[in-house]
């Protein structure tokens, strides 16, 4: 007589007969339901997570690019010749021109940056003022966005962009005028006289960064160089690569472009130690939740030893009539791992569904809680960003059907092993 194959149909049948045991019967059903929502709970825990870390991590990375230099370009301090302390680029423009000669250098643009005091009806607020070329400014993407900005932005030249927390802060808008006041001014014979200028307001923009939208102005390179005393030189060059996330490769070929003399700091430098504690927390929630996982699949455990407990004299029949112990044991890994199998389903719908529909959930999060559940002084963004990566998902799935299989298997085991006439004795 030839054996059946494995998980044969019969094998199927049996399985499913007693996942569909009622309470009656041992309460098999209860924790069968038990383990399938502990197990759905522990997946859609675990993809929201990575979610939510992805896209945290993209929106910050996404900010810092899309509104700041991947690269700056430097230049190491000297004495010039009233003996004072010079940092400035004599000759900026020669420079630029070496630094866009490297393949995959996709713009350099010259600054002039400042910290000055900004008033405007009676308010106050600190900010860092960045000269740079209108041209240069229309190619920064989060701070030339139509979708984001207000204004004209090709009204630039004739006056100042500032971030969207600073025109809140002075109570300004599109067209209002803004006074910087600057204490490194004009130098007289009473020492040196802070200046004080007022400008049009052209352009709001909003980087979606709370730190730049709250303390950055963006001034015409021209007028910031009279501004500020840097006239025919520049603080630092902008540079922007074609690869961000491999920046690094870029610093030797630029480091060789401008000679020695230059220093070069990189966006990755600039938070390293963001982006460090971002990957060391995501690793650490990864092991946290997988060991949710782990304790919501030892409920499968708990519901397979109560039906095998349950099954004894069941199991004595089967093999009396010729089951093998393969066959057994199938029987009883089709359970458990059926209940492994749409529990991860199950949590990986709840989960996608959370990442897709995060904006409505958390609004009425913010809502039931009374607002300022979510503080952008704090967490630098203005919302919680998710981002399904195909990834993330499957390796949630992966985990969970790789711990609900194995799980399954020592129970089965023990089925398989059950003496026939041990179990039929006392029936």
């Amino acid at each position: 007589m030839r054996n059946p194959p494995p998980f044969a149909p019969f094998e199927w049948m049996i399985a499913w007969r007693y996942l569909r045991a009622r309470r009656a019967e041992g309460g098999v059903s209860v924790m069968t339901w038990i383990s399938l929502v502990g197990i759905t709970l522990a997946v859609f825990a675990l993809i929201a997570t990575l979610a939510v870390r992805s896209g945290f991590r993209a929106e910050f990375v996404d900010t810092i690019l899309g509104s700041n230099a991947h690269m700056t370009v430097y230049s190491t301090t000297r004495t010039d010749e009233a003996g004072n302390p010079d940092r400035t680029i004599a000759d900026y423009e020669g420079m630029a021109q070496q630094v866009e000669r490297v393949p995959f250098i996709q713009r350099v643009a010259p600054l002039v940056k400042g910290q000055v005091m900004a008033t405007a009806n009676g308010n106050n607020a600190g900010v860092e003022v960045f000269g740079i070329a209108p041209d240069d400014l229309k190619a920064i993407p989060r701070i030339a966005d139509p979708e984001t900005g207000r204004g004209d932005l090709d009204r630039f030249g004739e006056g100042v962009a500032i971030g969207s927390g600073v025109a809140m802060m002075l109570g300004v808008g599109v067209g209002d005028d803004v006074k910087l006041i600057s204490p490194n001014g004009v130098k007289t014979a009473f020492g040196v006289s802070p200046r004080v200028k007022s400008y049009t307001v052209t352009w709001i923009f909003t980087a979606g960064r709370y730190d730049i939208d709250r303390t950055r102005i963006y001034m015409p390179f021209t007028e910031a160089q009279l501004y500020f005393n840097r006239e025919g030189v520049a603080d630092e060059l902008e540079v922007i690569v074609s690869d961000p996330e491999d920046v690094e490769s870029f610093v030797q070929p630029v480091s060789e472009a401008v000679g020695p003399g230059a220093l070069i700091w990189t966006w990755q430098d600039a938070s390293g130690g963001f982006l460090r504690a971002l990957e060391i927390e995501d690793n650490v929630m990864f092991v946290i939740l997988s060991v949710l996982v782990l304790i919501a699949t030892m409920n499968i455990v708990s519901g397979l030893i109560m039906l095998v407990k349950n099954k004894g004299r069941d199991i004595g029949i089967l093999r009396t009539m010729g089951l093998t112990e393969g066959s057994v044991m199938r029987v009883f890994f089709i359970c458990g791992s059926f209940t492994g199998i749409i529990g991860t389903a199950m949590g990986v719908i709840l989960g996608c569904l959370f990442a897709i529909y995060i904006d409505p959930i958390f609004a009425f999060v913010n809502y039931v809680a009374g607002g300022g559940v979510w503080d952008p002084s704090i967490r630098g963004i203005y919302a919680l960003p998710a981002q399904l990566q195909m990834a993330d998902v499957m390796s949630a799935v992966m985990l969970s059907l790789g711990l609900s299989f194995v799980v399954t298997i020592f129970p089965a085991r023990r089925a398989a092993r059950l003496n026939p006439v041990e179990a039929l004795r006392y029936e």
